[in-house]
């Protein structure tokens, strides 16, 4: 995707410095190495993003704003991986990071019906934890790992067209 395309859809630090809840923040958000998009940034960015998107935690963008400022990734990039996790696919992913966990535990995976009481989750949670864990890192991880390998090679290709389109310009001129 190209970087106009990213910019024009993403906010801008300038806008967002006009609110009045990022004022006592300014320091750490608005640093212009967060905001700026090279292929290095964006494809760390989401690389966090997708991570973090795949653990089974509240406050994903949060989390995802503290790694972006302490790894200087790309910040809108790395809030936008994180939304990979919402709540069309929460419930495929964490069911397939247990099911992942599970299998590399060699332990048998639960099937008992669901109920809506604190009784019944209590229960199932402290059964499923420790696959649904296991597998919620371990598919995080290669999530974050591929998609930045991903991110980073298409920026690449996408920079070689348009050379070889510039070129391609150049010559007909």
């Amino acid at each position: 995707m190209s970087r106009r395309i990213l910019k024009r859809y993403l906010s801008r630090p300038e806008q967002l410095k006009k609110t009045r809840y990022f004022k006592y923040l300014e320091k750490w958000i608005f640093a212009p190495n967060l905001w700026h998009f090279n292929r290095r940034t964006t494809a760390r960015a989401i690389g966090i993003g997708l991570f973090i998107a795949f653990i089974p935690i509240p406050a994903h963008m949060l989390l995802a704003v503290l790694a972006a400022i302490w790894t200087r990734a790309n910040l809108p990039m790395c809030i936008s991986a994180v939304w990979f996790n919402n709540p069309l696919t929460m419930v495929p992913i964490y069911f397939f990071n247990y099911k992942v966990g599970a299998w590399l535990l060699g332990s048998p995976m639960s099937t008992v019906g669901f109920q809506v009481t604190w009784q019944w989750l209590r229960i199932e949670l402290l059964a499923v934890w420790q696959p649904f864990l296991l597998g919620s890192v371990i598919m995080g991880t290669l999530a974050g790992f591929f998609g930045a390998i991903l991110t980073y090679l298409l920026w690449c290709l996408d920079v070689y067209q348009s050379w070889r389109s510039r070129k391609r310009k150049r010559a007909v001129i």
